[in-house]
């Protein structure tokens, strides 16, 4: 290695979408610093994440290969699997994570490896206001709405007047923003980076942060909400939005007067992401180290707002608001914005962030570095795929990760999303339809399509050809040890647990 090593800093953000920051073209002040940032940076316009939500997503984030390669049973890394942090650290570099609790991106799924510090803030007690009372009135009111669900006349009309009775009786004590929140805020982390940073010695390092404001439930810090004019919204009501958002088996229409006020909790959650970043690099700028950091900012996945009749990040969709992420890369030396164009997988960072730090990417990787085109501003053609499995809303059981796979793959203008449980075919023009409201027609684009679904056979060829036994092995008795079914602590709304639709086991399956 030539020079100065660079020390590599990477913040994932959980469920921030492309079109709600600004150097991405929102026109709402949720990222200013960012925005100064994209100025000295690569601005990719076409980031799109190899699987969603966060458990799909972040294998090939950190280990630069699908979530399904080792087999749809197996989640997370595997042990003694080679990823980022394993190779920046066995190069010399000082390791650390820290991460606002999300459970999938524990040690119990491999993220700890590489890393001499990893915080995963998991141990830290939330509290959870979302949820009902368990008083006597509380009790006897669900008991009536046991009995009512088999009236259907009265069921709608109880479940309304349940929902307010709890809302607006049921609230344990004063509530406030930081009472409410489920996750450590972004503020938390960047304190324990500082610190971090502080004893390092001048070692090269990689720090990674991973945030989670945006999640749902959305309970921004209330200065944010001041920044963006919000400030109306206070606790209580930020309270009832969240709860009336995560009530299920409602039409679409009931949630949309509430989606404006709900974005605003959004917004002003990204706005208080975007303030703490800058407060972190305002540290690496004081400490003289600025200069010398590669720094990648990005999202796992995004989030739904009812475009498709959805909230949150559905694991049986892979539709752009959810798989099509900001993302933009600071190198020093660079006093200009440049816009990426070329569709860029996230199966492609790990090995493209080696190579800006002058280090060989290990061998089973399977994306490919970009930093050669990047540097000579030259572009890539290769179609992009994004796959998940439908229905598995809650992966820490074993039988709901064997569902029916669904698959995008995404060339630019076209994208074909494949789902092997329903046998639907959906292909959409991207540059007349980039809602993807209308699916082309079945005997449209017939070359198009075909070209499609050859890509996706030989991708689906080549995870089984391709898969690592060994690695696969080490990942299933991991599970084993811990247990195949391992209940773990819920730190987000989730939908009621469901079994797949259809668990037949064809090559697009397994």
């Amino acid at each position: 290695m030539m020079g100065t090593p660079r020390s590599l800093l990477l913040i994932t953000a959980d469920c921030l979408r492309a079109d709600h920051v600004g150097f991405m073209g929102y026109d709402h002040p949720t990222t200013p610093f960012l925005d100064s940032l994209a100025a000295e940076s690569w601005v990719f316009q076409n980031a799109i994440v190899t699987g969603s939500p966060t458990f799909y997503s972040f294998p090939g984030i950190m280990a630069s290969r699908y979530a399904l390669a080792l087999g749809r049973d197996v989640l997370g890394i595997a042990p003694d699997e080679p990823t980022l942090a394993t190779v920046l650290s066995e190069s010399g570099y000082a390791t650390a994570a820290f991460l606002a609790a999300n459970v999938y991106l524990s040690p119990r799924f491999g993220y700890d490896a590489g890393f001499s510090t990893f915080r995963d803030f998991l141990d830290v007690e939330t509290a959870d206001f979302t949820r009902t009372g368990n008083g006597r009135l509380s009790r006897v009111n669900r008991r009536i709405a046991e009995l009512t669900r088999r009236l259907n006349p009265l069921k709608s009309l109880y479940e309304e007047l349940y929902f307010q009775y709890c809302q607006r009786f049921a609230v344990p004590g004063r509530l406030s923003f930081d009472a409410l929140r489920r996750f450590p805020a972004a503020d938390v982390l960047v304190d324990q980076s500082r610190d971090w940073l502080a004893n390092i010695a001048g070692r090269p390092f990689f720090l990674w942060l991973h945030l989670m404001d945006p999640h749902a439930p959305y309970y921004p810090a209330e200065e944010a909400l001041g920044l963006l004019g919000y400030s109306h919204l206070d606790a209580s009501r930020a309270r009832y939005l969240n709860s009336y958002w995560n009530r299920g088996q409602l039409d679409v229409k009931r949630y949309k007067p509430y989606l404006n006020e709900v974005t605003a909790l959004y917004d002003a959650s990204i706005r208080w992401l975007d303030a703490q970043v800058a407060r972190l690099v305002d540290t690496l700028r004081r400490q003289c180290l600025w200069d010398n950091v590669v720094m990648v900012v990005c999202a796992d996945h995004g989030e739904e707002f009812l475009e498709h009749g959805g909230r949150y990040h559905s694991p049986s969709k892979l539709v752009e608001e959810l798989i099509h992420v900001p993302m933009l890369l600071r190198v020093p030396g660079r006093s200009k914005t440049e816009s990426v164009k070329a569709q860029f997988s996230f199966l492609d960072l790990a090995p493209t962030l080696l190579a800006a730090l002058d280090i060989p990417a290990p061998a089973n990787f399977r994306g490919r570095a970009r930093w050669k085109e990047l540097q000579n501003g030259r572009s890539w053609h290769e179609p992009v795929i994004t796959e998940s499995i439908a229905g598995c809303q809650d992966p820490s059981y074993i039988e709901n990760r064997i569902g029916s796979r669904v698959l995008a793959i995404r060339e630019g203008r076209y994208k074909l999303v494949l789902d092997f449980g329903s046998h639907g075919e959906s292909l959409f023009d991207l540059e007349i339809d980039s809602c993807e409201r209308h699916p082309l027609p079945r005997d449209a684009e017939r070359a198009v399509r075909r070209r499609l679904l050859d890509q996706a056979r030989h991708h689906i060829e080549d995870s089984l050809q391709s898969r690592d036994p060994d690695a696969r092995l080490r990942a299933r008795l991991r599970d084993l040890q811990l247990g195949n079914n391992f209940p773990l602590p819920l730190r987000h709304p989730s939908p009621a647990r469901k079994t797949p639709t259809d668990t037949t086991y064809d090559q697009g399956n397994r």
